[in-house]
């Protein structure tokens, strides 16, 4: 008798499958797969306002931090932008990733970078950072060369951007 009901219970089941409501779908269109191909690095530099403008640089890639404060240092170009940061010949810029600050070495000492200047810099940083993939919740601590990373100045940080 076992033996009679065991093909029984198997259509039973099939049938209790097949009716639950489930049918097939249409291919479904959306947007195009990322790339991973970024056109260039989004740099902050100031309008005729002072106010904060995201200036892209064509680049044919994101980069790093550490290219796009070197590309910042580079100036705004023939863009009709300003900038809060002086011109230098140096520009490079270690940089550090910590679980909650991303640290970064300038080549400028603080007078040389104004308030406006220093939210370029982190706004350039965590735009960055975030593009790759990365926390919009990190924040960034600056090291200006006339000044210990031990400091207390404001203008050091731990920042956020006053635009992100």
């Amino acid at each position: 008798m076992n033996r009679r009901l065991r093909p029984v219970a198997l259509l039973v089941s099939m049938l209790a499958l097949a009716g639950c409501g489930v049918q097939p779908s249409q291919v479904q269109q959306g947007p195009e797969a990322p790339t991973g191909l970024a056109p260039g690095s989004t740099l902050y530099f100031l309008d005729d306002g002072g106010d904060l403008v995201a200036q892209e640089r064509q680049t044919r890639r994101l980069g790093s931090i550490q290219e796009a404060v070197s590309l910042l240092l580079t100036g705004p170009g023939s863009s009709g932008l300003g900038t809060g940061i002086a011109e230098t010949a140096v520009r490079t810029t270690p940089v550090t990733l910590g679980e909650e600050i991303i640290s970064v070495r300038l080549p400028l000492a603080t007078p040389e970078v104004d308030s406006d200047g220093v939210d370029q810099i982190v706004c350039t940083v965590l735009a960055t950072h975030i593009q790759a993939g990365g926390s919009p919740a990190m924040q960034v601590r600056l090291t200006f060369t006339d000044i210990p990373a031990s400091s207390t100045d404001p203008r050091t940080g731990p920042r956020s951007c006053p635009v992100l």
